[in-house]
């Protein structure tokens, strides 16, 4: 059965409608009264970055009818090699504008909402309780968690993506009587453990690989046909180029799905995940036993004339990116070079955001380097807070 049997009454499609969509209308599972529950389905894309392009983009062009669209981001030009709903004008636009540009280019008739704002506990149901379908194309695990819980509550299928280096996954969570995104992962990892697409890196095509499962899934739930996803978890490797997938079963103890739920609203998915709200500025935030400093703080005390050593364990290319000096160790050659770093002064050590200087932060420490800080946020929070005329990447 269509996710959208008997929820909306479907449109007629239009003479345009049957040339544009011919090719669908031709196949037996589709047909004219498929492409009318295409049309009449409404869609709710979570994010327009690398998951989100294709998954939009693809959406728009098989006739989804209203696409819904949740982002604040601007267009950075370290998307740009893997969201291709982007191009290199959109750079300092919202996404949002770049991406309902293309997708109305692409398909004039489609009717796209736009809802810039950050996706919370406050907002998530008020959003998706109008759509039919969620396709989570997120980036972090407190939203994810947030996107599932949002699904069961409102009884909407959620169509999964997730991609990381060379790998990725996907699913169909929250359908009637298959499992859901916590009976899959329970609990999160500890933060910091598994790094940002923007710390670990990503090969540009994989979201394209993973973003147009995501889509395929969409539209089989819109039709009603074949098999999708749901009580099943692929995983794609890109670079062997294998596909495998594992069952997933219902968890009858599942928090959120399970036969005697505890989660009946909305929570606090920053605090689940272990993500502790910013401390206040008099105030010395600490993560495993380092001190966190912030970029105001350390700016403060450069100017300040303190002699502070400031470790960069990123790469040599991210060094020439952007830089706020310091000694360039990268994070694998640390261990090797402990000899080279200063036991005698206090050790700011930054990264890009500040997951790989907490890491080497914590092997100083236990090396017995004893005046150890991590710079929260790394050279991106100095870009955006501090130096406005440096490089993001």
């Amino acid at each position: 059965m269509s996710t959208i049997d008997s929820l909306h009454e479907l449109p007629e499609l239009t003479d345009d409608d049957l040339v544009r969509y011919s090719r669908h209308i031709i196949l037996p599972e589709v047909g004219i009264e498929g492409q009318r529950q295409l049309k009449g389905a409404r869609v709710l894309c979570v994010g327009t970055g690398g998951l989100g392009s294709p998954l939009a983009l693809y959406l728009a062009a098989a006739g989804i009818g209203t696409l819904g669209l949740v982002d604040f981001d601007v267009v950075d030009a370290s998307n740009l090699q893997r969201q291709i709903i982007h191009a290199t004008p959109d750079i300092g636009r919202k996404k949002l504008d770049s991406a309902a540009e293309k997708l109305t280019a692409l398909n004039p008739e489609l009717h796209v909402i736009k809802h810039d704002t950050r996706l919370t506990s406050a907002n998530a149901l008020g959003i998706f309780k109008d759509y039919d379908v969620v396709a989570d194309g997120t980036d972090n695990f407190p939203t994810r968690y947030l996107v599932n819980d949002a699904c069961v509550l409102l009884g909407i299928p959620n169509a999964y993506g997730s991609i990381f280096r060379f790998e990725g996954q996907a699913s169909v969570f929250a359908a009637p009587d298959a499992p859901c995104y916590r009976c899959l992962y329970p609990e999160p990892p500890p933060p910091g453990l598994v790094p940002s697409c923007a710390e670990g890196g990503v090969l540009g095509i994989l979201p394209g690989l993973v973003g147009v499962i995501q889509a395929t899934e969409v539209i089989k739930l819109i039709l009603g046909k074949g098999e999708t996803l749901a009580g099943r978890l692929l995983l794609v490797d890109a670079l062997h180029m294998r596909f495998r997938q594992l069952k997933l079963r219902k968890n009858p103890d599942c928090p959120i799905c399970g036969t005697n739920r505890t989660i009946t609203q909305l929570i606090d998915y920053e605090q689940f995940c272990g993500i502790a709200p910013h401390a206040p500025a008099n105030v010395q935030e600490t993560k495993n036993g380092i001190p966190q400093i912030t970029v105001q703080e350390l700016k403060r005390r450069i100017d300040g004339g303190e002699d502070l050593y400031i470790l960069d364990v990123r790469e040599p290319f991210e060094y020439q990116i952007a830089n706020i000096g310091g000694k360039l160790i990268p994070q694998g050659e640390v261990p090797q070079r402990l000899n080279e770093i200063d036991r005698t002064r206090e050790i700011v050590v930054q990264c890009k955001g500040g997951a790989r200087s907490q890491h080497i932060a914590e092997l100083l420490k236990q090396n017995g380097y004893e005046r150890v800080v991590n710079l929260a946020g790394g050279i991106l929070a100095w870009a955006t807070e501090i130096d406005h005329t440096m490089k993001k990447y």
